[in-house]
Parts: C-alpha cells; structure tokens; sequence
C-alpha cells in the first residue's frame, strides 16, 4: 500500500512539474512581440553542435582573459 502510494506521488509530482514547464513556455511565448529582432550575439555567434541536438550561442567578441597563456601552452604542446 505505501509503494503505491510513493509512485501515486511521484507521478502526480512529474505530472504537475510538467505542467508548469508548459504553461511558463506558453506565457513567455505571449511576451515575444511581432516585431522582435535578435541581438548581435545571437546573429554573430550561434552555432549548431555536430550532433545536432543543441544549437549553442557564442559571443565573438569576449575578450578571453588567459587566451595568450592558453596559446603559448598550446604551442609548448605541439598543439
């Protein structure tokens, strides 16, 4: 009796869980105006993955604070 009442509980969790998610996807989607345009990041930088399952978005234009250690070990490396 209380297994069932574990699982009764987890399933109603997950259900409501998903509830959310869908009805906070659907109200943001409400806020978007028709005449939106996307930033210069999201223009400059995204990115599909090779695999196809995310689309990432990097920032060209971030300066990397340790890019010239990182190049000089690389160069060490044979890199």
């Amino acid at each position: 009796m209380s297994n069932a009442m574990i699982y009764a509980g987890i399933a109603i969790g997950v259900a409501a869980i998903a509830g959310v998610v869908v009805y906070g996807t659907a109200n943001q989607q409400n806020y978007i105006p028709d005449d939106a345009i996307l930033a210069p990041a999201a223009e400059e930088g995204s990115f599909s993955s090779d695999t196809g399952m995310v689309s990432l978005n990097k920032e060209k234009w971030h300066e990397d604070p340790f890019g010239d250690l990182a190049q000089k070990i690389r160069e060490e490396n044979g890199r």
